[in-house]
This record gives C-alpha cells, sequence and structure tokens, in this order.
C-alpha cells in the first residue's frame, strides 16, 4: 500500500511541476521565441504583428510553435536594426545548469524537445533545476 501511495505523490508531485501556465502567451520574431509581454514592453521595436487565435490558424512556416500556440500565439515583426536582441539556445542554457544539451527544457509548463530552439533573454526570469519523472531538467518562468 506504501509503494501506491508514495508512487502517486511522485506522479502528483511531478505533474504539478509542468503545470502549463494559461495566462503566458507566446510571441515569435525571427523563429526566436519570447512572451508578448516581453514586446509589449519593447513596442518601439515592434514593426508589426500577426495575431492567431489557436495553434490550428498557424501558417505552414509557425507549425512547429503548435504545441505552445494553444492559448493563441503572435508573429512579431522587428524593425530593421532592432533584430539583434539578446538570445540563448536551449542547450546552451542546459550546458550551463550542467544538464545534457538535449535534455527538453520546460517553459511555463510547456516542454520544449527541440533544444535547438533559441529563446530572447528577457523571458528568462527565473531558471530551477528540478526532478520531472525521474530526470533532471531545466525549469524557466517568465515573470
Amino acid at each position: 500500500m506504501k509503494k501506491i501511495f508514495y508512487s502517486f505523490l511522485l506522479f502528483a508531485s511531478a505533474s504539478l511541476f509542468a503545470q502549463k501556465n494559461p495566462t503566458i502567451k507566446f510571441a515569435v520574431a525571427n523563429d526566436i521565441i519570447g512572451t508578448t509581454k516581453m514586446f509589449e514592453d519593447k513596442r518601439d521595436i515592434v514593426q508589426g504583428t500577426n495575431i492567431y487565435k489557436s495553434s490550428s490558424n498557424l501558417p505552414q512556416a509557425l507549425k512547429k510553435y503548435s504545441p505552445i500556440a494553444e492559448n493563441g500565439f503572435v508573429e512579431v515583426k522587428i524593425k530593421n536594426g532592432y533584430e539583434n536582441l539578446d538570445r540563448i539556445s536551449l542547450a546552451d542554457l542546459n550546458q550551463q545548469n550542467q544538464l545534457p544539451k538535449d535534455t527538453p527544457v520546460f517553459i511555463e509548463g510547456y516542454e520544449f524537445t527541440d533544444t535547438s530552439t533559441n529563446v530572447y533573454g528577457d523571458i528568462l526570469i527565473k531558471m530551477e533545476v528540478k526532478d520531472y519523472n525521474g530526470k533532471k531538467s531545466l525549469f524557466i518562468t517568465t515573470k
């Protein structure tokens, strides 16, 4: 009975760590992931936006972002001369946190398995290495 109880506790705690945050809306500019809040704070560098209400409306070029577009998604066009915002790959973040490069990263509960994905440095507010399903993974909070 104890084994069943501890197994349930382990599963429940792992599930809580990976809870998706429905208030976070992701945005992408130049194939780099950010949040809509980040770009609202940098309105002066934004040339234009395309808003998608759900992942089913994404154009083919953005289909790879459909897992993070379930609550809406914004494609941002940045003005010329401002494209060099601070960015880093998820693989590099894993290495900085002494994790293997190919370990999936969780951003606000959304799992990113492609660690070649780049993210803007402005969204990296809090980073923690936590145990998830018996494996250490990087968890990022954006606010």
